[in-house]
């Protein structure tokens, strides 16, 4: 059995997982914007509630920027969690949750994704495969027998695929939740409404959700084929409207011989991902 916490934009959520499934789980919500008390207090109190034992060792998933070998926060001007800049979140957890750990691991959000489903998931018995979060932005992973691969052939700078670009412009600037309802046109829908209105036969919604996500799999198409990765796996809030968003992306990959689809651990991906990620190596 592993404790494990995974942090997000609106929500953190502590979970014990045991031979990749999730037995039990404690959820908080939080502002992603609100001071580095309210973000970490929310933290504290939710892994303390989740009662694990003692001297447990956690796997931390978040996203970046952030030191985790050391585990230091470096949001600076990305709009959120900007108020930890500096923290030393390890020491906050290990000074602040109860019953006390002995450690905790840290690794990025995406790459626990990716892990999870490459343990128990979609990209199970896959040697090499990418794994991509569609939400509020788009993280990734790509990984060689469970290793994350930040550089090498077919592997983007850093690993890391919201740095490149798409139709010339930055990727986030046409593949994430703000871009999809910027695109839309109506700040009141999120991108669930539009993939309603998508399903009840609107076709300007189908046409933004199309034009949105088709690039990504573009973007992504020589990274896999020279990566030589066979799965690639999406997961992320987005990823909810998979039979709007599959066929999107399926059409930007084109030829590229990859097995393509949604996450089969669901929002359990990343917490079994860094269930692995802290036990004894």
């Amino acid at each position: 059995m592993r404790a494990v916490l995974e942090l997000g934009g609106t929500h953190v959520t502590a979970a014990l997982v045991e031979a990749a499934r999730v037995v039990r789980r404690v959820r908080r919500g939080v502002d992603a914007r609100g001071s580095a008390e309210h973000v970490l207090g929310a933290v504290v109190r939710c892994a303390t509630d989740l009662d694990a034992a003692p001297g447990e060792v956690w796997g931390v998933a978040l996203p970046g920027p952030f030191d985790y070998d050391k585990g230091v926060a470096r949001y600076e001007g990305v709009g959120k969690f900007d108020d930890l800049y500096g923290i030393d979140v390890g020491s906050v957890l290990l000074d602040g949750v109860w019953p006390r750990p002995a450690g905790a691991a840290f690794l990025n959000d995406a790459h626990a994704f990716a892990l999870g489903e490459w343990h128990a998931g979609a990209a199970r018995g896959h040697r090499r495969c990418v794994g991509v979060t569609l939400g509020t932005g788009v993280g990734s992973a790509f990984l060689a027998d469970g290793a994350v691969c930040r550089d090498g052939p077919g592997v983007p700078p850093l690993g890391r695929v919201d740095l490149t670009r798409a139709e010339g412009r930055p990727l986030e600037d046409t593949v994430s939740r703000r871009a999809v309802i910027a695109r839309y046109g109506d700040r009141a829908a999120d991108v669930r409404d539009i993939a309603a209105r998508a399903r009840a036969g609107e076709g300007r919604a189908a046409r933004v959700l199309y034009e949105s996500l088709r690039p990504l799999g573009a973007v992504l198409a020589p990274y896999v084929r020279d990566f030589g990765a066979t799965a690639l796996i999406v997961g992320g809030g987005m990823a909810a409207s998979w039979d709007l968003v599959g066929p999107a992306l399926r059409d930007g990959l084109g030829d590229t011989p990859v097995a393509l689809s949604a996450a089969a651990l669901g929002g359990d991906a990343a917490l079994v991902g860094a269930a692995l990620y802290a036990r004894p190596r």
